[in-house]
């Protein structure tokens, strides 16, 4: 079966491309980029350069093409129209965004991808297989749970360029919680509440990861939230910026912002990302009170992703009878956790 990974010469990209060769598989590299070329040539692989504007262009390109790997972000602006192509072109669809519209839009193309014969799992690296396995081992442990909150905190390791883009434009969106089955927005820093990661309680506040729309999909708990490290200072500092936030909505200021991620970020080497350490927490409740916690370690978040990305397109190129939209957990079983590097077990309490 023939692989594609797109975005190929970007940071998680070449990330991907390293694991993929690793594991003794040959992709296809593409991107947007003739630099992308290069990263081919090197490595003696195929290629194909082509942009997103066309979905009878993308399609034509993914002719003769099982499995496609989105890692070119923003992915509010390239998971739609690659994921039409896909169906036209019958190629399964993984990515690895961590945005709620993209898993959301995924979801609405359920029937599609079911009548194309195709998969399409967005979500396949840090942004979310984490977080998506451990709420389903939690919900396992308690059946009856009506409340889930999950977290994570970084040690050594900061966002890729890509990433904090991405970042920038999600906040003025404002924050993102589930309350009864239903997504509701709600403010930056909308709750704090301390949680012990493993190494002493830290303050922390709800952010509109994508776990608060996955994982209903994964677990069917209602009530959902998210949670980062953030000082009480912080957290207040970011309530009041918020109405600034929102400015983002207006392209030029927008483009500006970008722009300067561009010029005067530095994303992690790869000594920083091999002493980074990544922390995953997470706790389920009932209606009586009753609470389990549950918390692991894992490696940087950008080699987890690298291999997640490989590992799922893996899944995908063996025998199956699957087809329509999946969480990472639904399409692989909650010990697909097992095997993303580092995974420390999971420690419950």
């Amino acid at each position: 079966m023939r692989w594609m990974i797109y975005g190929a010469n970007g940071y998680t990209g070449q990330l991907v491309v390293a694991e993929a060769l690793k594991r003794g598989f040959n992709p296809i590299l593409a991107g947007r980029s003739e630099s992308v070329k290069e990263l081919a040539d090197k490595n003696n692989l195929e290629f194909r350069v082509f942009d997103l504007s066309a979905e009878d262009e993308i399609a034509k390109n993914l002719s003769g093409v099982s499995i496609l790997a989105n890692c070119a972000g923003p992915f509010s602006a390239t998971a739609q129209p690659m994921i039409r192509a896909c169906i036209q072109s019958q190629t399964h669809y993984v990515d690895i965004t961590g945005e709620i519209a993209v898993y959301e839009y995924g979801n609405s193309m359920h029937d599609e991808a079911k009548s194309a014969g195709i998969v399409i799992c967005p979500g396949v690296g840090f942004d979310i297989i984490p977080t998506d396995c451990l709420a389903v081992h939690l919900k396992d442990k308690m059946p009856n749970a009506t409340h889930l909150a999950l977290g994570f905190a970084m040690q050594g390791s900061k966002p890729s360029k890509g990433t904090a883009k991405t970042g920038a434009e999600g906040m003025s969106l404002g924050g993102k919680i589930r309350i009864n089955g239903k997504m509701e927005t709600v403010p930056l820093a909308f709750k704090e509440r301390e949680v012990d990661f493993g190494f002493g309680p830290i303050n922390t506040i709800t952010i509109p990861w994508g776990d608060v729309y996955t994982a209903y999909h994964s677990t069917n708990i209602p009530n959902i939230e998210v949670y980062f490290p953030r000082s009480p200072k912080a957290a207040a500092k970011l309530r009041k910026q918020e109405k600034y936030m929102k400015l983002m909505k207006f392209n030029w200021i927008k483009k500006f912002v970008l722009n300067r991620i561009d010029k005067i970020w530095k994303s992690n080497s790869a000594e920083q990302r091999a002493l980074a350490k990544s922390f995953i927490w997470g706790e389920v409740r009932n209606e009586k009170g009753d609470t389990i916690q549950g918390r692991f370690t894992t490696v940087d978040g950008y080699d987890l992703t690298a291999s997640g990305t490989v590992e799922v397109s893996q899944y995908l190129m063996g025998v199956h009878e699957k087809s329509g939209y999946y969480t990472p957990s639904k399409l692989m079983g909650k010990n697909l956790i097992d095997k993303m590097p580092g995974f420390s077990g999971i420690e419950y309490k």
